[in-house]
């Protein structure tokens, strides 16, 4: 079974920063992509920052030079590098990876962890 281990997440001043890690286990496949998206209380959930296996990036206009994303395949581990964060950075994040499946076809299926909580206060 595929399991995303988050961690990193917590309470930080506006202006501080964090990084949040997450691990895949369970799989066989390099995942495709593997990225992070947030939901705050009340809104719908969003695309934060995206990285492919080739290391090709995308950032939400939002955190766009505050935010570096990162992957280190040999651990199986997705990196999301948060500088200068400010209050409306406040929500629960969620790790994504798509990935090739075996037991499902095999198909590319996304997967998703249970979420981490960032608040920041001011």
């Amino acid at each position: 079974q595929v399991q995303l281990v988050e961690s990193g997440g917590g309470l930080v001043q506006a202006g501080g920063s964090l990084r949040l890690s997450c691990v895949v286990s369970g799989s066989s496949f390099v995942p495709n992509q593997m990225g992070w998206y947030r939901q705050a209380p009340g809104k719908q959930r969003e695309l934060v920052a995206n990285i492919t296996s080739g290391g090709t990036t995308n950032y939400a206009d939002s955190v766009k030079d505050r935010f570096t994303i990162s992957r280190d395949n040999a651990k199986n581990t997705v990196y999301l590098q948060m500088n200068s964060l400010k209050p409306e950075d406040t929500a629960v994040y969620y790790c994504k990876v798509v990935l090739l499946s075996a037991a499902r076809g095999p198909r590319l299926v996304d997967y998703w962890g249970q979420g981490t909580q960032v608040t920041v206060s001011s």
